[in-house]
């Protein structure tokens, strides 16, 4: 057993040191990139659904694992409610070994900012935990525009052309600051971002685009529903690895190559 650690740790600092040297070669300085999962069990059209298990490991661990895989992000946090019922999603953050936030159940808004606060994070990368296939090649991607000029606000939201499932964005800390103060519609307050992209002129945004041959917006692959469940079970048993995650490209070929998945759900 301690062999068994000694390795574990080593291969850790190793990962961490290769990490450190990606960042360094990327020009982000010293701001601290943290991606923030807004994780609860109190779904409305599918209680628990981040728990649902797939090949033996929950929703939201699939979600975990997969973003331990970029090289951009500094932290991982899962941000859930302060509600008793949300115990479990702290215990799985404690088991994962990532961070955890605690904060008002239907204030995502404030969850999001206080959660930032608390642990320092100058860029967010906001991730729902309904969304288990989450490439963390694609978050990286966007965290990368970064690095290039001043932006507020990047996603592959603002113009869709990827699948819902795959929709992610990455936002500073000050512009966080501001919808947080300036904010008090119930959209914003629970949706945290739509200010952004419905006032594209008051802010420095950018779009990121699927590549060519690769744009299926009109693709379902986030959970909502039983249906959803199990149309993701079917990708995960055709093309899921242990230990490694799913790519999306890998997922566009299943998919296009058995048309008849999509009308699962």
């Amino acid at each position: 057993m301690k062999k068994l650690n000694l390795g574990v740790k080593e291969k850790f600092n190793q990962n961490k040191k290769s990490k450190e040297n990606i960042r360094k070669s990327c020009n982000f300085g010293s701001k601290k990139i943290g991606c923030i999962i807004q994780a609860r069990t109190g779904s409305s059209r599918f209680p628990n659904k981040v728990l649902m298990k797939i090949k033996n490991k929950s929703i939201l661990e699939h979600i975990i694992s997969f973003l331990k895989f970029s090289k951009n992000i500094d932290e991982i946090i899962i941000a859930t409610s302060d509600l008793p019922q949300d115990d479990i999603i702290e215990q799985i953050a404690i088991e994962n070994n990532v961070s955890v936030f605690r904060g008002s159940e239907n204030d995502v808004l404030s969850r999001y900012y206080f959660c930032a606060k608390k642990f320092n994070v100058d860029i967010i990368v906001r991730i729902t935990a309904d969304n288990p296939l989450i490439d963390p090649m694609l978050v990286d991607k966007i965290i990368s525009g970064f690095q290039f000029d001043d932006f507020d606000y990047i996603s592959n939201m603002i113009s869709q052309t990827f699948p819902l499932g795959y929709l992610v964005e990455a936002f500073t800390f000050q512009i966080l600051e501001k919808l947080h103060y300036s904010l008090n519609d119930l959209e914003s307050r629970e949706h945290v971002t739509p200010y952004l992209r419905k006032n594209p002129k008051k802010f420095k945004t950018k779009n990121i685009v699927a590549p060519k041959g690769l744009k299926r917006n009109q693709w379902r692959l986030t959970l909502d529903y039983n249906e959803d469940l199990k149309l993701l079970k079917i990708i995960f048993d055709n093309i899921y690895n242990p230990g490694n995650y799913i790519s999306y490209e890998s997922v566009v070929k299943l998919l296009d190559s058995n048309k008849s998945f999509l009308k699962i759900n």
